[in-house]
């Protein structure tokens, strides 16, 4: 039984593909097969139910793929140590981000970290919350950078800023508000982004009620918050923004922008990692410069954390 043998025994099992696992892998695909056939004839057992379409673990193959991702997991970091007792900060890092924070932090850091760290081939991949938990507990990810706390099971989290909701209302919805409370949002009143998104959990969790008018002329849902912030202009809602996102309008529609008082219902956004801490020496480098841009860009205090997990 080799390492090689079960990285191509998890390829297959991800992708439930044989060709498409051996690409993954730079290997032919007869060398996969080839590999994964030795294994099983060594342990007297079928990993995978070939019959099937797409390919399928059996019983015993979906305990052995388990174990497996902890043996992978075991041999990184052994490489981690010896990168890290180098001073080596380098290779590959698969960093998933949620769709609602990638536009505002990417830009601020990315440049920042490549040429801090030009040996780091940094992946960066949008997912949403529950694929991010997923890939990260079957690494596919190495970290991820998503709103908390999820209070999941075998994941850490490092809080890296904590960032406002800010109301984008026009002045037919404001009332002469400079300043709006929870209890000032109708749920009927605001546009919000499609299932999927955590930032519209969060939203339903700070207003009071999450029942909707039956006579309500129409529902829409949106994945972008520049079609919310286009639908609000034509007098047809409010919506509510990240903090950071407020910052890149334009200064007509800045002047839409309505702060909550204090205590500001917040998010709390954190670089998140498996409990077995690979690449951690990426991660710290992560954490370090990320904090240092964004001190400067944010900064509150009086904060109230919402949820990312709707209230049920």
């Amino acid at each position: 039984m080799t390492i090689t043998q079960l990285n191509y025994v998890l390829a297959v099992a991800e992708h439930q593909n044989f060709t498409l696992a051996a690409e993954k892998c730079f290997v032919t695909q007869p060398t996969l097969s080839m590999q994964i056939q030795k294994l099983e004839d060594e342990l007297d057992v079928k990993i995978f139910d070939r019959n099937k379409k797409p390919i399928q673990l059996t019983e015993v193959g979906r305990q052995i793929v388990i174990q497996a991702k902890n043996i992978v997991n075991e041999s990184d970091r052994i490489k981690d140590i010896v990168d890290q007792q180098k001073g080596f900060i380098g290779g590959e890092f698969k960093l998933g981000i949620i769709p609602t924070i990638t536009p505002t932090l990417l830009p601020m850091f990315l440049t920042n970290f490549i040429n801090k760290y030009p040996k780091v081939n940094l992946v960066i991949e949008e997912y949403n919350t529950e694929e991010i938990i997923y890939k990260l507990k079957n690494g596919q990810i190495d970290a991820a950078i998503a709103a908390t706390p999820l209070l999941e099971q075998d994941i850490k989290e490092i809080v890296l800023y904590y960032e406002p909701f800010v109301g984008y209302i026009p002045e037919d919805f404001r009332n002469n508000k400079v300043e709006i409370e929870p209890e000032d949002l109708d749920i009927n009143d605001i546009l919000l982004l499609k299932d999927g998104h955590c930032f519209r959990n969060g939203i339903l969790n700070i207003c009071k009620s999450s029942k909707t008018d039956p006579n309500r002329k129409f529902e829409l849902t949106s994945g972008s918050f520049e079609t919310l912030i286009k639908l609000s202009n034509e007098g047809l809602g409010v919506t509510l923004l990240p903090y950071l996102h407020s910052l890149s309008l334009n200064d007509i529609d800045k002047k839409n922008i309505i702060p909550f008082k204090d205590p500001k219902p917040s998010r709390e956004v954190s670089l998140i990692y498996f409990k077995s801490e690979l690449k951690s020496h990426i991660i710290d480098a992560l954490r370090n410069v990320i904090s240092g841009v964004v001190r400067g860009a944010i900064a509150f205090q009086d904060v109230k954390i919402i949820s990312p997990k709707l209230k049920k």
